[in-house]
């Protein structure tokens, strides 16, 4: 099976982005192809037609592809929940949680399932791009290794190694990750991309020269520094400020806590991107902003999460934000985390059975070892105007209302809560901003006069395609080609 495999030299080396891009070209050329990561550790995640979770990077390679989302592409995917642990997700479906080392003793029979899921997905297409984790120069994960250069010798695939050059180093790091492997891993490399590159080339020419003599393998490429770039992120949260076009409209101020476990913070692009929005997210010991909208996202780690927002002054803050006029949404953990308590009685995420809630709603909501996992079509009406959503829900907790008034229904049912004052709602729909119309509904339902349409589906495409663009002129792409239909340079 012709099957390509990128690996980074270091963690967001441009892994994610390389593969979206060369899904996107591909596709353009009417080959068949679809994305393959064997291990994933990330909290944002994306819920796919076989009603199982891969995560988020891999949605976006598929959508680049122009293929339905498999729970193939992503059969190992760690959610962390502790420093030390996290769920372990296999093809799709939740097996517990695990620590390190309990993991470690797991691993061939994440294996199996990484292996079984590949020859699946190799049955159903003519290509297949697979994505590492981390860096193969990790020595001390050698052992039992699914992630990286395991996985390539396991199948016999050629490799292209990918290095940051805005992080400093960039030819230490390809020689260093060279120096790491095996003399049959090194083999497996067949060139190298320079991701990230500000300047005038021509400085960077010598350099080049010296790295293809010193390791006796091509350069594929090197890429520019692409401004404004914005996909869906693995994990990382972004800290940059988003570049877009100033709007002449008066903004709305949104602010978000960054909580330890904040999990599918992506829901929130649309916000960050939006011409007439102030966006921010609100990290550990910082001031708690003024703001017209508060939105409590999810959490891989209810009680920790929610003890830290205590400690961090959120609860005075939001009630104080209430008495002001201001709006407040809770999404997922965020709406578990507004109500009276939060039962865990089978400690899936912590060794607390019963957890006191901000009490914002009185409700009450119970962690279960089965986990919802479907795309849905919701309603969202705020102020008597109705919008359609498609989006996914992704929890383990069953919450059980009294009264319920509900600005969400999902399938026809009931979804979350609205206060009687109109102020706050909470549901468990992800994926609320990325409707156009139903942001629009929400900015002006949060006091934003005006409110301007953005649909953040319709930039992703353009940005996919600018990316396929830009490989398309700064790689070797017959080379690329030729390495993936025949292993060789």
């Amino acid at each position: 099976m012709p099957t390509l495999m990128v690996q980074g030299c270091t963690s967001d080396a441009g892994k994610s982005t390389l593969v979206a891009g060369l899904c996107r070209l591909l596709s353009d050329m009417n080959l068949e192809v679809a994305p393959f990561k064997p291990q994933n550790m990330a909290l944002n995640s994306a819920v796919t037609e076989d009603g199982g979770e891969i995560g988020r990077a891999q949605a976006l390679q598929a959508q680049a592809a122009g293929v339905p989302l498999s729970v193939h592409m992503n059969p190992v995917l760690l959610k962390p929940n502790s420093d030390t642990g996290a769920q372990v997700i296999l093809q799709g479906k939740t097996i517990g949680n695990l620590n390190a080392l309990d993991y470690h003793q797991y691993k061939p029979k994440a294996a199996q399932a990484v292996f079984d899921s590949f020859q699946i997905l190799s049955n159903q297409y003519d290509y297949i791009l697979v994505e590492g984790a981390g860096s193969p120069a990790e020595v001390n994960l050698r052992k039992g290794d699914i992630a990286n250069m395991g996985f390539a010798e396991e199948v016999d695939c050629p490799v292209i190694l990918i290095a940051d050059i805005d992080k400093g180093g960039v030819f230490a790091h390809i020689v260093g990750t060279l120096a790491c492997l095996s003399e049959s891993e090194r083999n497996r490399i067949k060139g190298f991309v320079i991701n990230r590159f500000r300047g005038d080339i021509n400085l960077l020419t010598d350099g080049l020269d010296w790295l293809e003599k010193q390791t006796g393998k091509p350069v594929l490429g090197v890429l520019p520094y692409l401004h404004g770039l914005h996909l869906d992120a693995e994990d990382a949260i972004s800290t940059s400020h988003s570049e877009k076009t100033t709007s002449q409209a008066k903004k709305l101020k949104v602010i978000v806590p960054l909580l330890p476990h904040i999990s599918n913070h992506t829901d929130f692009e649309p916000l960050r991107l939006h011409p007439q929005i102030e966006f921010e997210m609100v990290s550990h010991n910082q001031t708690i902003p003024a703001a017209d909208l508060i939105i409590l996202p999810g959490s891989k780690n209810i009680h920790f999460d929610l003890n830290w927002l205590k400690q961090q002054g959120w609860d005075t803050a939001i009630h104080k934000h209430l008495r002001y006029g201001g709006k407040v949404i809770g999404i997922c953990g965020g709406l578990q985390m507004l109500g009276h308590s939060i039962l865990d009685p089978n400690l899936i995420e912590s060794d607390v059975p019963c957890l006191d809630g901000l009490a914002i709603f009185d409700y009450q909501t119970t962690l279960n070892k089965q986990k919802t996992l479907t795309n849905v079509t919701a309603t969202l009406c705020l102020n008597g105007v109705e919008s359609t959503v498609q989006g996914y829900e992704i929890h383990c907790g069953s919450t059980r209302y009294q009264n319920q008034l509900s600005a969400v229904s999902i399938n026809g049912l009931k979804d979350g809560m609205i206060s009687a004052d109109n102020q706050i709602f909470t549901t468990y729909l992800h994926g609320l901003f990325d409707n156009p119309d139903a942001l629009q509904n929400i900015l002006s339902w949060s006091g934003l006069k005006n409110a301007e349409q953005f649909d953040i589906e319709t930039l992703k495409q353009q940005q996919l395609n600018r990316l396929a663009h830009t490989l398309n002129e700064h790689l070797d792409i017959e080379a690329i080609k030729h390495i993936l239909q025949t292993g060789n340079t």
